[in-house]
């Protein structure tokens, strides 16, 4: 490539030599081209190398890092001090890009937002597909986010370099979650230049290997699979059957790659048809799964009217003993004084 890329991608590799193939191919056809790819290897099997060698474009380069700490944030420091983009972005080894990401989230950026972020389409590992909706234009969910917890996938993110005052600042002392504490460090850091929300989806997020969970053990996800299982309305581009023997990654991947416009169209429509029908559709096709919730409410309740009244037993049973309590303390009282009373009478007769 000559001259500067406008944008580096970051894409982070241990042991996915079997699926980092179709994420590259993803990568490299984007609608824009002015990028560089670096595939950081961290501590990967010789495998990848293999896969990585097949895509002879000057715009990939390879930095075989050995093994570091945790999930490797030193090596995408490395990788950092090596790109030359104004926009830095990340594409996770395992997923997929929708052909225009980069042209939709540059976009995102034109406004002078230090980070933009997109939608992303989470895809259990039997190929049902819900979108994951993180607003952070809102403040209460602008909050939550730098609060509570990161809901939004690395892959979905652009961010200027300058935006911070040094091109390596994934921290390399934690051992998870580094990324929500970047995105997190870049919004309170650029206070002026508020993150902006591309909001449609552009990246496919799978769930990773090393987690061995349907759902990628995010609870959303879960729910969004037992509404799909119960479900027969659940829109067809959104639930891909994977035949033994074949990833998720590799089945989503053929269906782009046969018609990149019309899959990303077909796709899109689809989330938003479910966004719609899961918050204002008739909701009978899933009243068993609402009922159960009701039912599991009911009993909760029950069990709490018991403790109640089992409770407000007991503080009568307290303000009954403490009563008899007080009362046998005034006869006590009394008793004391009338024999207090008794004594002194019965001195004076003696003396008298």
């Amino acid at each position: 490539m000559v001259g500067r890329p406008l944008v580096s991608i970051l894409m982070p590799t241990h042991s996915r030599a079997d699926v980092i193939g179709f994420a590259i191919e993803s990568v490299l056809a984007q609608t824009v081209e002015d990028f560089e790819l670096i595939v950081v290897g961290d501590g990967c099997l010789p495998e990848t190398g293999d896969v990585v060698g097949r895509y002879q474009d000057p715009r990939v380069r390879f930095l075989d890092l050995p093994k570091a700490p945790h999930f490797g944030y030193a090596n995408r420091n490395a990788a950092l001090r090596e790109s030359r983009g104004e926009i830095i972005g990340l594409a996770a080894d395992d997923d997929l890009l929708f052909p225009d990401h980069l042209e939709l989230l540059l976009k995102a950026l034109e406004g002078g937002s230090a980070l933009a972020y997109s939608q992303a389409l989470w895809v259990s590992t039997d190929g049902i597909a819900a979108p994951f909706l993180t607003n952070l234009e809102a403040a209460d969910e602008l909050d939550s986010f730098m609060t509570k917890g990161n809901t939004i996938a690395a892959s979905c993110i652009l961010y200027r370099a300058d935006s911070l005052p040094v091109r390596d600042p994934w921290p390399e002392d934690v051992p998870v979650a580094a990324d929500w504490q970047l995105w997190r460090r870049i919004v309170g850091e650029n206070p002026h230049a508020p993150p902006s929300y591309c909001r449609t989806p552009t990246v496919l997020h799978f769930s990773a290997k090393r987690k061995n969970s349907r759902h990628s053990s995010a609870s959303r996800l879960a729910t969004y699979l037992e509404i799909a299982d119960k479900a027969d309305w659940w829109p067809s581009p959104l639930r891909v059957k994977i035949p033994d023997g074949r990833t998720e990654q590799e089945v989503y991947a053929d269906l782009m790659r046969a018609d990149p416009i019309g899959w990303s169209s077909s796709i899109r429509e689809a989330s938003d048809d479910l966004v719609a029908r899961l918050a204002w559709d008739d909701i009978s096709s899933i009243r068993p799964y609402l009922q159960k919730r009701i039912d599991e409410a009911k009993t909760l309740y029950y069990e709490l009217v018991a403790a109640r009244k089992q409770l407000d037993a007991t503080e009568r049973s307290l303000l009954q003993a403490n009563e008899a309590l007080e009362e046998a303390r005034s006869t006590a009282t009394q008793l004391e004084k009338l024999v207090a009373d008794a004594g002194i009478k019965g001195g004076a007769n003696e003396n008298g």
